[in-house]
């Protein structure tokens, strides 16, 4: 990180830095790969919005501490006590600000640069992925895992997954798997690709001589995206009307990495996964990313209704098991209804 004075101490979580007018915030919960609690929302809300209306700030860079990654995610533990311990009051208001957060830096009026270096996952994502300019490198594993726990890709995260190549990101959001960098800049989450050797001088460039000039000079041509290379079967198995449609077609499909995508949805919620689909395919026919994060937070809250995210976060992070007992436990179980239950209108529904 370049040399500089520092800015006034927010949080020990949220670390700012400023350098010749970059301002560089970094999320410091290194030993859980900086996953997001509310109050790291909030302060870098208020921390985006002060230097929004100074002068002096030219740039911002955000980054994560440590080598692990930019941000694993949201704090889902915290979900989980918030269901049992206020109904999800807290849950359904850390979301609100979370995603009133992701949308301020989609509409953020100064140069704003993510780094998104490392495991780079759910609220991550959310971070890094509305940012003006976005960096990945070859050690990113970008990821929306969320059907492994019982609940469905949020953070804007579906308005990009809808808006992939081909059904790439139904792939993404079916699976939960990681992709890499160079799958990242193909599929529209990310603008360019740096050698993870060369940031710490891209970041210098961008203090000296700006973001375009850092871009020109360390910016590569990422190497071919796995994913793009096997858009055939991709393509062609998610075209189905249902998760079943898919699965079944991914079985029947000679393809080896086709089965173990399906083995691999077969670990996840099915409730999860109906909705995940659904929720994709009507993000693709909402103009805005506003409308899409409004949908995103009634399917989030809804989740919170459900048995499976509970159990998912529980399985996970809780007693460790990794062995969640999904309810509806296939499926065939999970119906229209149950599908549609999940988009209708939040208590305090998400404005803008």
């Amino acid at each position: 990180m370049p040399d500089g004075r520092s800015d006034k101490t927010h949080s020990a979580e949220i670390l700012t830095h400023a350098s010749d007018g970059v301002r560089f915030l970094t999320l410091n919960r290194p030993k859980a790969i900086n996953s997001l609690t509310h109050s790291m929302v909030t302060t870098m809300h208020s921390v985006l919005r002060d230097w929004a209306d100074d002068d002096d700030v030219r740039a911002v860079v955000v980054s994560g501490a440590g080598e692990r990654g930019l941000c694993a995610g949201g704090d889902i533990v915290a979900i989980y006590r918030s269901v049992h311990t206020d109904g999800g009051k807290e849950a359904r208001q850390f979301w609100h600000d979370e995603y009133v957060l992701n949308h301020y830096i989609a509409r953020y009026p100064k140069p704003f640069v993510a780094l998104m270096n490392g495991i780079v996952m759910g609220g991550g994502v959310g971070v890094g992925v509305h940012a003006g300019t976005r960096i990945v490198t070859d050690t990113s594993k970008v990821a929306m895992p969320e059907v492994g726990i019982g609940f469905v890709p949020d953070v804007g995260g579906t308005y990009y997954l809808s808006r992939a190549p081909g059904n790439l990101g139904l792939h993404a959001a079916l699976t939960g798997a990681p992709f890499s960098g160079s799958d990242a800049t193909a599929m529209g989450f990310a603008d360019h690709y740096v050698p993870h050797q060369a940031l710490d001088d891209f970041t210098r460039v961008i203090v000296t001589d700006g973001v375009d000039d850092a871009v020109k000079h360390y910016a590569i041509a990422p190497p071919s995206s796995n994913l793009v290379a096997q858009r055939g079967w991709i393509d062609e198995c998610y075209a189905g009307d249902t998760v079943a449609d898919v699965v079944a077609a991914l079985r029947g499909h000679d393809a080896g990495p086709a089965n173990d995508a399906a083995n691999l949805i077969a670990t996840r919620s099915p409730t999860s996964l109906a909705v995940a689909l659904e929720a994709v395919r009507r993000a693709s026919r909402l103009d805005t990313l506003e409308d899409v994060l409004r949908q995103e937070y009634r399917v989030s809250c809804a989740t919170l209704r459900s048995h499976d995210l509970v159990e998912g976060i529980r399985a996970q992070v809780i007693d460790k098991d990794r062995n969640p007992k999904w309810s509806p436990s296939s499926l065939s179980a999970v119906s229209a209804a149950d599908v549609e239950a999940f988009f209708a209108p939040a208590e305090n529904d998400l404005w803008f």
